[in-house]
């Protein structure tokens, strides 16, 4: 981060952390908020006492958004907005009422944005076709995924011999919240799967009980393996299908990650599946889909379109995001 004179990171959190100075140009400062609107307020009061700052970015459009402008605005900085979720899919408005408000923080907060960074194709097209009035278009900056630590598989992977006894091995690799879908991917895998393959999940999450319970009541306990969360690195080596069923999804690093390994990746129309070279289908046919997969589907597969051959080039592209963006907000 020597890219900068100096970062300081607001972190809204609950907890009680110190704050921490990383190196000697990166500072953190926790909020150990009680609430989650307690968080807006200490991060405004945290980002009041700060040195002037050139630029001020926020990971979010949402409350931390709204924290950004205000901070923004009282030091006179550029304002530069990053969007890592896509929340104009209607799903996402249909999750919770917190979302539904969301959507709306958002296009006032956007609206004020000297510049907008959006993490896929698939967002900047949403924010594009809803006409909302930016200052200036979209800028895609994907998220960077080591993706050079997937290709090159595990010398040792204790994993196949787990697994030896399935000729077909399915892998979800998700946090397990209700916005994921994993459910979707387990009914499907119930219906279309053949009965030397096994589903492998791995990660946690509040969904889990349920769906071990969906795992139960489709009589497939004993294909479905729920591992918690680890390392997915050695499950893409043995994976011969990577599912991606969620909702919706701003990003989807599982996607990229897996594309490198060379697995192939079956998903809903999400995040940067489309672009990244991903088999796309919808939650009405991800059945139908997996069956026909596993009848006649590539085994392999090929990452397409990521910009970055290393972290430094991401790290360059981010720079160049945030200078252009102060440089719009002094000519006006």
């Amino acid at each position: 981060m020597r890219s900068f004179r100096e970062v300081h990171i607001i972190v809204l959190c609950r907890g009680d952390f110190e704050e921490e100075k990383v190196d000697e140009h990166i500072y953190l400062y926790p909020t150990n908020s009680s609430s989650r609107i307690g968080r807006v307020f200490d991060a405004v009061r945290i980002g009041r006492s700060l040195r002037r700052a050139d630029v001020v970015t926020v990971q979010d459009p949402f409350e931390t958004g709204l924290v950004g402008l205000y901070v923004a605005r009282f030091f006179r900085a550029a304002f530069h907005v990053q969007v890592h979720t896509d929340f104009l899919s209607p799903a996402y408005a249909r999750h919770s009422l917190l979302n539904h408000a969301r959507v709306h923080i958002a296009h006032f907060v956007l609206s004020r944005a000297d510049g907008v960074r959006v993490v896929s194709e698939r967002i900047r097209n949403s924010l594009l076709a809803s006409r909302w009035s930016l200052k200036n278009a979209p800028k895609i900056l994907p998220i960077f995924v080591d993706v050079q630590r997937f290709r090159l598989p595990p010398k040792e992977n204790s994993l196949r011999s787990r697994f030896a006894l399935f000729m077909l091995r399915v892998l979800i690799v998700s946090r397990l919240e209700r916005e994921k879908n994993v459910a979707l991917g387990i009914s499907a895998f119930a219906s279309a799967a053949p009965n030397n393959a096994c589903l492998i999940i791995v990660g946690g999450g509040s969904e889990e009980g349920s769906l071990q319970r969906v795992a139960r009541q489709k009589n497939i306990v004993e294909r479905v393996f729920f591992e918690g969360k680890h390392d997915p690195a050695s499950y893409y080596a043995i994976a011969d299908l990577v599912l991606f069923p969620s909702k919706y999804d701003g990003y989807g690093m599982v996607i990229v990650e897996a594309l490198a390994a060379g697995k192939p990746v079956l998903s809903t129309d999400v995040g940067v599946a489309r672009e990244s070279g991903a088999i796309i289908t919808s939650e009405e046919r991800y059945a139908d889909a997996l069956k026909e997969w596993f009848g006649h589907g590539s085994r392999s597969a090929e990452l397409k379109n990521y910009p970055y051959n290393n972290f430094e080039d991401y790290v360059r592209a981010y720079q160049d995001d945030l200078a252009a963006c102060v440089r719009y907000q002094k000519t006006q």
